[in-house]
């Protein structure tokens, strides 16, 4: 007797939609289309973000840089444009790139290519992401100028430092930053997935206690 066929299996039926869910570690499923902020956790985003690689991985040294090492650069250096700014702020600064532990880093180049279908779905996963930890799904303007300008910080400094940018290229792209970089030094070193994974989440339990 024949056995079944396994050709189609896991593939939708006809008039079936696509599977738009990635299930995690912790054994939640989150769906793209759809995102509940149940079935977002930190630990899930900890450990994705740790092993997604900025620059595409064109980076020096032995380890990726990580989105993890990024995001945690990205909220010292908004502390540093603004020492005033509290929970709600930091902790935007660390998970302002958190969808990408489910969709990955894609380059700003490439982004500009695909257009807003990206960007929808980036936003979607976003708001879940930030309605998880008692955040405004919808940053105000003011949080959106200094993530921006951390953010943008933060490239040029990962550019000139580790992705083989020159000075006048990376000011070109991002522009001068207001701060020097040497107070980030430390951020700025790629380290191995297990170290950068625990820092993060060290990182985020401190600020969402205070």
């Amino acid at each position: 007797m024949r056995a079944p066929s396994t050709k189609n299996r896991g593939r939708p039926s006809p008039g079936e939609a696509p599977r738009a869910w990635q299930r995690m570690l912790s054994g939640r499923r989150l769906d793209l289309l759809d995102p509940s902020p149940l079935d977002v956790e930190i630990e899930d985003i900890a450990h994705g973000l740790a092993r997604v690689a900025r620059w595409n991985g064109q980076t020096v040294g032995a380890h990726i840089f990580s989105v993890a090492q990024h995001s945690m650069l990205v909220e010292k250096v908004a502390c540093a444009l603004d020492p005033a700014i509290g929970r709600t702020e930091r902790l935007y600064m660390l998970l302002h790139d958190a969808p990408e532990y489910v969709i990955g880093d894609m380059i700003s180049p490439f982004k500009a290519v695909i257009g807003d279908a990206y960007k929808s779905v980036e936003d979607r996963i976003l708001g879940a992401i930030l309605l998880r930890f008692s955040l405004p799904p919808t940053p105000s303007p003011a949080l959106r100028r200094l993530c921006k300008e951390a953010d943008r910080a933060a490239a040029f400094f990962e550019a000139v430092q580790l992705a083989g940018f020159t000075r006048g290229e990376a000011e070109r792209i991002f522009g001068r930053p207001a701060i020097p970089p040497q107070p980030f030094m430390d951020e700025l070193a790629p380290a191995p997935i297990e170290e950068t994974q625990a820092r993060f989440l060290a990182r985020f339990r401190a600020v969402d206690e205070r």
